[in-house]
């Protein structure tokens, strides 16, 4: 706990970002100029070692090397910093600690809704409007919710399902196929109980397989409605319960218990929301060279995840250097590489010069994984973040609490 004050009152007490926010915003040269030799304060999750490093060495060295900015990522979770980000508006402080935070969906909604967040930013910044496609439903809405310009895109993500071709030669197509590839090998899939963020995916894949999106969406936020439309979802569910990992009495508690399951030849299949996850997986040794990830015919769902400037930010002009940064070609290759972090670039690819796509086409996205190209055209939208919860719990009460059918 001490630890964890220091952090912050350091954080918070940095003397180097700019006492003034009134720079010319349209003008992004001043803006740079301001920003030189500041700290930028990027709160986030903290939880992927690979992302940390990302962070740490290649985004925070391109800062340094190229706008004089020292980035000091503080590890944190989103409910704490909402918090903190609340609190410290409470008391009127003008000054914040926060200068980027690492936000999505409902905490964004949250957020935006208190007032917590600066913008709308995003036409402020040259990397954003020559290579970002603005007119994209993933950088307009994040989890059903319209951005305006409160946020810009970090990186992508898209759930995929992954086995080992050695093992199992087939690959489920459909949530069809799923149920009989869990009866030819029985016991050994399963899939992390919701809300774990990666089971929650594949229980709302396995909506949109069985229910459709549409169907879904027409439900709107109505509990009873969104419990009938997704019933023949959690039918589905109930009947591939005998088949799964103990019989579905009990399922994984998060999806490093099920990869670690994977890897031991305890599960003859995982699942992830970073489709080029594998290809680091066989890089490190922990899954074999046959490992291959896939998806079903209709798709599956992806999301964007984005970066927010708190409204009382002290470095503004820094953080939105460092999102300037982000959103340039060296860095969204360099996120995009499994070895680094392998997170789905936001650019568009069409709107790159012939020396920047070069960076894309050369990153060594490793074996198994999905050619960027094909698993764009699998893409479904995400559901409405106040949808999930719901889903979450309808899931815990008919599938987690009915016993198994014989």
């Amino acid at each position: 706990m001490l630890l964890f004050i220091f952090i912050i009152f350091t954080v918070g007490c940095s003397k180097n970002a700019p006492q003034s926010s009134n720079t010319d915003k349209s003008n992004f040269d001043t803006v740079l100029k301001s920003a030189k030799g500041t700290t930028v304060n990027f709160y986030g999750w903290g939880g992927d070692e690979r992302t940390n490093k990302w962070i740490d060495t290649k985004l925070a060295k391109y800062v340094k090397d190229n706008y004089d900015i020292t980035l000091k990522r503080v590890p944190m979770d989103i409910d704490q910093i909402l918090n903190k980000m609340l609190g410290e508006k409470q008391a009127g402080s003008k000054k914040g600690s926060i200068d980027l935070v690492w936000i999505n969906g409902e905490n964004f909604y949250t957020a935006k809704k208190n007032d917590l967040l600066y913008g709308p930013f995003v036409d402020y910044l040259p990397n954003y409007k020559k290579y970002v496609n603005t007119n994209s439903n993933d950088v307009k809405y994040d989890f059903g919710y319209e951005i305006k310009g409160y946020e810009a895109p970090y990186g992508k993500a898209q759930f995929v399902l992954i086995n080992d071709s050695a093992v199992t030669s087939e690959t489920p197509k459909n949530t069809k196929e799923l149920m009989e590839f869990a009866k030819k090998y029985k016991g050994k899939v399963t899939y992390p109980a919701p809300p774990d963020f990666t089971g929650s995916a594949f229980v709302r894949n396995v909506v949109y397989d069985i229910v459709g999106y549409d169907k879904l969406m027409s439900a709107g936020n109505d509990k009873e409605k969104i419990r009938e439309a997704v019933k023949p979802a959690m039918d589905y569910l109930k009947e591939l319960k005998p088949y799964l990992w103990k019989e579905g009495k009990t399922y994984p508690a998060n999806i490093a218990q099920l990869d670690n399951m994977f890897a031991d030849n305890e599960s003859v299949m995982t699942m992830s929301y970073n489709p080029n996850s594998v290809g680091g997986m066989i890089a490190s040794g922990r899954f074999k060279a046959t490992s291959r990830s896939f998806v079903f015919d209709k798709g599956t769902i992806g999301n964007t995840h984005f970066i927010a400037i708190p409204s009382n930010a002290s470095n503004k002009d820094g953080a939105l250097a460092v999102i300037n940064a982000i959103l340039s070609a060296e860095m969204q290759a360099s996120k995009y590489d499994p070895a680094n972090w392998g997170d789905l670039p936001v650019l568009d690819y069409e709107k790159l010069e012939k020396n920047e796509k070069d960076l894309f086409d050369k990153v060594p996205l490793g074996k198994g994984v999905i050619p960027q190209s094909e698993l764009l055209k699998k893409r479904l939208p995400e559901m409405p973040a106040d949808t999930i919860p719901i889903i979450e719990e309808i899931w815990q009460s008919e599938v987690l609490g009915s016993a198994p059918k014989k």
